[in-house]
């Protein structure tokens, strides 16, 4: 999974919070110091040579991922489409909340983890559904191309994988298949309600993940041109 998971309850569409892991103290950076090659065991530095548009020769500086498999994709997010047979609840999804000691925050996100040596993008994103979230999909509607999110500054790439999870009446509270040292809120949301909730999580100091927050504002935009809103 992508790097530790952190935090301790989970919330279902009516706010209702079940404990699953508890804290006893609040995550936070202690320290921050140079790392040598030698020492990184998920990243690596690289200096690229490179010539421009004119022949002039330069250098550029990234970050690259160790782990990457052979497969040639780093890793996959996944968006979840729970849906009830019954209609019992809204079209719905599941989010993560977890620290992360890169921004010293904690971050609301998609599930997401490295994809295994072996896997498709396809099979990792059920595979880290299930284990972050407990949810198990029941089918795949798309997989996007390999695509980047910070292309300036790291080679890492990934895929968004999206997923159907059908429940057969009412919203379910599957357990998490966490490892040690891993702590996780998973949050499950009606896709109606995502642009506020979002809204909510940065009023209380949560950073949103840019994966995540691009989608829900293309999915706001959508909804507000098919509205007519700017006709």
């Amino acid at each position: 999974m992508f790097l530790r998971r952190s935090l301790f309850l989970l919330l279902c569409p009516v706010h209702r919070p079940v404990l699953y892991r508890t804290m006893s103290l609040k995550p936070s950076v202690i320290s921050s110091t140079p790392m040598s090659e030698s020492e990184a065991k998920w990243i690596s530095l690289k200096k690229i040579k490179y010539t421009d548009s004119e022949g002039k020769e330069r250098v550029w500086e990234c970050a690259e991922r160790k782990t990457r498999k052979t497969s040639g994709v780093d890793a996959v997010a996944v968006l979840a489409l729970i849906r009830s047979k019954t209609n019992a609840f809204p079209l719905s999804t599941v989010l993560i909340e977890q620290y992360r000691p890169p921004i010293d925050k904690f971050i609301i996100e998609m599930p997401a983890g490295l994809i295994d040596e072996g896997e498709t993008a396809e099979q990792a994103a059920v595979r880290e559904l299930e284990e972050e979230t407990g949810f198990k999909a029941s089918g795949i509607v798309e997989s996007t191309p390999v695509i980047v999110a910070d292309p300036g500054m790291t080679t890492a790439n990934m895929k968004l994988v999206v997923l159907n999870v059908e429940i057969a009446d009412k919203m379910e509270e599957p357990e998490q298949k966490l490892e040690s040292g891993e702590f996780i809120v998973k949050r499950v949301i009606e896709l109606s309600k995502l642009s506020g909730e979002l809204r909510a999580y940065d009023a209380k100091g949560f950073v949103v993940d840019a994966k995540l927050a691009h989608w829900v504002s293309g999915y706001e935009m959508s909804r507000r041109v098919a509205s007519g809103e700017f006709a």
